[in-house]
């Protein structure tokens, strides 16, 4: 998809009104060119041959591994060619549009499917529901991305990975190497849209009436043909075995609740504009499994990170512990992360078995006063405050201690407060003490997190971290299944500081088995 396009957060207003980025326009046809496409369109139908059927399940091949016959490039055909009985995309911008004899090139309920291969920096998709434009980035129909590691040009930084349904329902994580084979299988039933990446489901939506569309207005089920994307020159990706099932009218299968998949408009702007939606702060406790984990990413596109607790107290005190954790929670969709609990926490596992996670993040809720007294910040019974300003400068060279010592990437519970200080916040954080565990932040490149459950840190301390080159996070730090909802704060947060996609931070791409 395309690779420089501005990112800007509207406010939750009419979906119209909710846009940030929108496609190009596609330049008018004249008479002349109506008339020379549909001739064209016309011929090709006529010279393919007819896509051979398995007949035992209903499959036709779209490609005859041998020519491009049945298939139609527009502005750039070149970029397109046949080798090895794959096609192969590599060059300037184009799309592959088939305009085959099959149901004339327009399909409604089906199953397609291809096997893929994209060499390293190639970004690439698969269209469906779309129809021939001459030129520039698809306008109409869905695009499942073909992404393994291409980073994006310029200030660009692309993160939408392999087996996304586009700036709809993202995937973030890696999922195949590149340079290996993998089929891409694509389900449209109705309204419901599933995606496979060989036999991972990473997209299971469905299309709600009137559903937001992040500025996509195009992007809308109905019917329409597939179409291959040629991204750019420095983007290599090879094709085969395409092939597709017609559903028919009466597609078999589970027909969800399309409100269910309803988000916000000022999410879904969120996804459509490239920010990485991933609650880096999720926890498997209260009852929450893995599995409502991922319900939770189909429905709303809220990706996850799985926090284990480690530390003194906590169930994991050695790298047995963390093993069996880290097995625990091993799932290709889902980083996996270790939160540092207290002060001893990185003394207590090896750096090698901490290597491992996708990510390490703490909070400073947890230390000791200047008596030696341990106090937990969320416990009232444990928190000591003779005076709440020396209360504050404790919390303060305790947090930048922290920030300038542990072996951390994300800051979490940001600004926390004991209950007996919460309402006074604002009084209580002021600006040099914001700039004090701001700069401790920065100077290590340690990210900040935004927490939906707390609502910190303020918008105030969001701007003055973001104009010392601070990065965010997205995250939770739920108690159970009953409260993590849709970000909401951190929406919010996002449009009253004017933060963009390139404000957040998101783990490294690789990790360790």
């Amino acid at each position: 998809m395309p690779k420089n396009r501005s990112a800007r957060i509207p406010r939750a207003t009419p979906p119209s009104k909710a846009v940030a980025m929108t496609p190009k326009p596609v330049a008018p046809f004249t008479h002349t060119h109506t008339l020379a496409l549909a001739i064209g369109l016309l011929l090709a139908a006529i010279a393919a041959p007819a896509p051979r059927a398995h007949a035992a399940d209903g499959w036709h091949d779209l490609f005859d591994g041998r020519s491009l016959n049945g298939w139609t490039a527009n502005e750039k055909p070149g970029s397109f060619q046949v080798v090895d009985g794959a096609i192969v995309c590599n060059g300037p911008r184009s799309h592959l549009f088939y305009t085959g004899p099959l149901r004339g090139a327009r399909f409604r309920d089906f199953e397609f499917e291809a096997e893929i291969l994209a060499r390293p920096g190639a970004n690439s998709g698969v269209y469906f529901h779309t129809a021939f434009q001459e030129k520039d980035w698809l306008a109409k129909g869905y695009e499942v991305q073909v992404n393994g590691s291409a980073t994006g040009d310029g200030g660009y930084r692309e993160h939408k990975r392999t087996g996304s349904l586009y700036g709809i329902r993202n995937v973030h994580r890696t999922l195949v190497p590149d340079d290996q084979w993998f089929t891409l299988r694509i389900r449209v039933a109705d309204k419901r849209v599933t995606v496979h990446v060989d036999d991972l489901l990473t997209v299971d939506y469905v299309e709600p009436n009137d559903a937001p569309d992040g500025g996509y207005r195009g992007r809308r089920l109905g019917e329409g043909t597939f179409a291959l994307q040629c991204h750019d020159p420095g983007s290599r990706v090879l094709f085969r075995k395409v092939r597709v099932r017609d559903l028919g009218p009466h597609a078999s299968g589970p027909r969800p609740d399309p409100s269910e998949y309803r988000i916000p408009p000022a999410l879904a702007a969120l996804h459509a504009n490239n920010f990485p939606v991933v609650d880096l702060h999720t926890h498997l406790k209260g009852g929450l499994t893995l599995d409502d984990v991922l319900r939770r990413q189909h429905r709303t596109g809220i990706n996850a990170g799985i926090a284990v607790n480690g530390g003194l107290g906590f169930p994991i005190t050695n790298d047995a512990g963390l093993d069996r954790a880290l097995a625990e929670i091993d799932h290709p969709l889902v980083y996996r992360a270790l939160q540092g609990e207290g002060r001893e926490w990185s003394r207590l596992f090896s750096p090698e078995v901490i290597a491992r996670f996708d990510y390490v993040f703490t909070d400073a809720m947890t230390f000791s006063d200047d008596q030696g007294r341990r106090m937990r910040l969320w416990i009232p019974e444990e928190v000591h405050i003779d005076d709440p300003q020396a209360f504050m400068d404790l919390l303060v060279r305790r947090t930048v201690a922290i920030l300038e010592t542990e072996p951390i990437q994300v800051w979490v519970n940001p600004t926390f407060l004991p209950a007996a200080l919460a309402s006074r916040y604002d009084e209580l954080w002021t600006e040099d003490r914001m700039r004090r565990v701001i700069e401790a932040a920065v100077k290590r490149g340690i990210a900040i997190e935004i927490n939906d459950r707390f609502r910190i840190p303020s918008a105030a301390f969001v701007r003055q971290a973001r104009q010392a080159g601070a990065r965010f996070t997205f995250g939770t730090n739920n108690g159970g299944r009953d409260d993590l909802g849709n970000l909401d704060y951190c929406v919010t947060i996002i449009r009253e500081c004017g933060l963009k996609w390139s404000d957040f931070w998101l783990p490294g791409r690789n990790r360790t088995p």
